[in-house]
């Protein structure tokens, strides 16, 4: 069951909290209740809609829409996929309004480093009146170029940073690697 509260000026707001992504589209309510499904291990889950690219449009960014720019880099969305609403707990948080979160695990068949061209991880959050924000590496990559040049300009301090990003794949592999050998 879905509620509905009326605000003092006229505004329609959805009250049931599972249901939130649905003031940003049906297709986002869609994806949270899907996502949703997968946490909990149900199956005959409809993971082609949870795969489709274009579902993700919800999410725009200066460059276009997300789904679309996923497309034109020739990446798919792997698991895990998730679709969150985060009430406000209470009036002191120092962030204002509700947050909607979107994070994917994509693997794009494009030039860039390994680590984020397979299981790239991309986050937008989204607060209440406000357009969505990259969090990750990657989300930030695809919101502010093209693609295919998502990986062209790499500022100083972003390639310390993806250099440690690679020391610490590797020495997890070499870890694991170590694991299977014993």
């Amino acid at each position: 069951m879905i509620t509905w509260k009326v605000r003092p000026d006229g505004a329609i707001k959805i009250a049931s909290t599972y249901a939130k992504p649905m003031e940003l589209s049906w297709r986002a309510f869609a994806l949270s209740l899907i996502a949703g499904e997968v946490a909990d291990g149900e199956k005959n889950v409809n993971l082609r809609f949870l795969h489709d690219p274009t579902n993700f449009n919800v999410v725009t960014t200066a460059q276009g829409k997300l789904g679309n720019l996923l497309g034109h880099g020739r990446c798919t969305i792997v698991e895990p996929v998730s679709g969150d609403y985060l009430p406000k707990v209470d009036e002191n948080q120092a962030t204002t309004g509700d947050l909607w979160r979107v994070l994917l695990l994509v693997n794009c068949n494009i030039p860039g480093p390994r680590y984020f061209t397979r299981e790239g991880v991309i986050t937008f959050e989204k607060r209440d009146g406000q357009e969505w924000e990259p969090q990750s590496f990657l989300a930030k990559r695809i919101a502010t170029f093209p693609p295919g040049s998502w990986f062209d300009h790499i500022e100083p301090d972003e390639r310390d940073a993806l250099e440690r990003a690679r020391k610490a794949s590797a020495n997890e592999r070499r870890e694991q690697f170590r694991g299977t050998a014993d």
